[in-house]
């Protein structure tokens, strides 16, 4: 039984009102307790937790970004880390041993490998959503093909959007979590910068390939 443990008041029969200031304990342990409520919500998490999320588990003078903080430099020499994206935190593992766990899983080739024409038409998702399938042939200058939207959303890249102005109203197509996360996102904001030529000349370099 630890010491924060010990000083802990007794749950009453029937439920006992969560905790979150842990005033009976000294400032240090208290931290403590914090910063490990936050990693047990993080670990227990399969996708970002965000920081109105993580505020519920500590106490409402406790600053969420300074405890990830600390944890972050408890991790310095581990494995995994503690990263920020697509609005929020959550444990991964470093870059540098995806190839001994892909060896461990025995997860061979399978990847989230893209065509050059999957990559063309998931930046123009990303650049121009929402946007419709006459809106990517517009950037393409052909239509692109329902069974390459489908393969983006399998790999639960894109989403369907709202409903485009078009006549018919059409689905649009939007990126998704899981787009930022693979592509290391806080956000949409964090999208590279793109010259407007540069990036006509890239999508029609594509879409002359396909």
């Amino acid at each position: 039984m630890t010491v924060a443990t010990r000083k802990r008041k007794p749950a009453e029969e029937g439920g006992a009102v969560f905790d979150r200031e842990l005033d009976d304990l000294p400032q240090e342990l208290r931290w403590r307790e914090w910063m490990g409520r936050i990693e047990a919500v993080l670990f227990a998490s399969a996708s970002p937790v965000g920081r109105e999320d993580l505020a519920r588990v500590v106490g409402q003078g406790a600053s969420v970004e300074i405890l990830i903080d600390d944890i972050q430099a408890e991790l310095t020499d581990r494995p995994y880390e503690l990263a920020q994206v697509a609005g929020g935190w959550m444990f991964r593992t470093r870059s540098q041993f995806a190839d001994v766990i892909k060896a461990a899983a025995d997860l061979g080739e399978e990847s989230l490998a893209f065509t050059e024409m999957e990559m063309g038409v998931l930046c123009a998702i990303a650049y121009h959503q929402p946007i419709d399938r006459a809106g990517l042939a517009d950037i393409f200058g052909k239509e692109v093909s329902r069974d390459l939207l489908a393969r983006l959303r399998y790999k639960d890249l894109i989403a369907s959007g709202p409903r485009s102005p078009r006549p018919g109203a059409p689905h649009t197509f939007v990126t998704t979590e899981t787009f930022l996360l693979t592509f290391d996102l806080q956000s949409l904001r964090d999208l590279p910068e793109l010259e407007l030529e540069g990036a006509a000349r890239t999508i029609d370099d594509v879409s002359d390939r396909s």
